[in-house]
């Protein structure tokens, strides 16, 4: 039986980046959405306990408001993270649980709820960027996404080895999910103004340090250049 004819497969869209172009091969993009948490973005949660502050923070929401529309426009993979722990803290190692000020500690009573403790109001995710349902979301006990958790799994199934990472903040998990990431052998554009840190500085250098030495942990783009790559190419028009 003769096999049906094939036609070549269409380049992979790409997003001008730091340090070069960035592929979107067709169904092997997600979006990594980390840690937008009331706690760490609200006036009053863990953030703001430690003496940041915390509007560095939510200045990310509306870009990334934009680009999590258009990704789920372009039919890409959605995973939502949050940082947080048990109820009996027994997956909280002794000197996290030292961190913060008295009484301001993770497992702590807070305005929104027990500190960074899954369940509570706090732990949860900004209202603005909440998960749709049947979206992705992944509970982690600490920095990067990939540690004791079941990311590398879903994503494995998915068939996904890009990621548009986002999220807060730059120097801290998203950093350290990124390395995870590239020790695993994904490819990571790092989405520079939907991500933030408390310190503009770490903020500024955090990206210099993904993008640098040729893309040693990966690339660096702004939201607007994603959102164009992920468009729709518009029908061509007969004459």
């Amino acid at each position: 039986m003769d096999s049906l004819p094939t036609t070549p497969e269409s380049p992979p869209r790409t997003v001008p980046a730091e340090p070069g172009p960035f592929p979107l091969p067709e169904g092997r993009v997600a979006l990594l959405v980390i840690d937008m948490q009331r706690d760490f973005l609200l006036p009053g949660g863990f953030g703001e306990s430690l003496g940041n502050d915390v509007t560095q923070l939510q200045r990310v929401v509306p870009p990334l408001t934009e680009l999590l529309a258009g990704a789920r426009a372009a039919g890409l993979l959605v995973v939502h993270t949050r940082e947080g722990h048990l109820p009996d803290l027994s997956d909280c190692p002794p000197a996290k649980l030292r961190r913060g000020a008295p009484s301001t500690r993770i497992g702590d009573p807070g305005p929104y709820g027990r500190i960074l403790v899954r369940g509570e109001f706090g732990h949860d995710i900004v209202d603005e960027l909440a998960p749709l349902p049947g979206e992705p979301v992944i509970d982690k006990p600490g920095k990067g996404a990939f540690y004791a958790t079941g990311l590398g799994d879903l994503l494995r199934a998915a068939g996904v080895t890009h990621l548009l990472v986002t999220g807060v903040t730059t120097e801290v998990c998203v950093h350290t999910t990124v390395r995870e990431a590239n020790d695993r052998g994904y490819d990571c554009l790092v989405v520079a103004d939907c991500v933030g840190s408390y310190f503009p500085e770490f903020h500024r250098v955090g990206l210099q340090m993904v993008s640098a030495q040729g893309g040693i942990f990966g690339w660096v783009a702004d939201s607007a250049a994603v959102r164009a790559a992920l468009s729709p190419v518009p029908a061509p028009t007969s004459a």
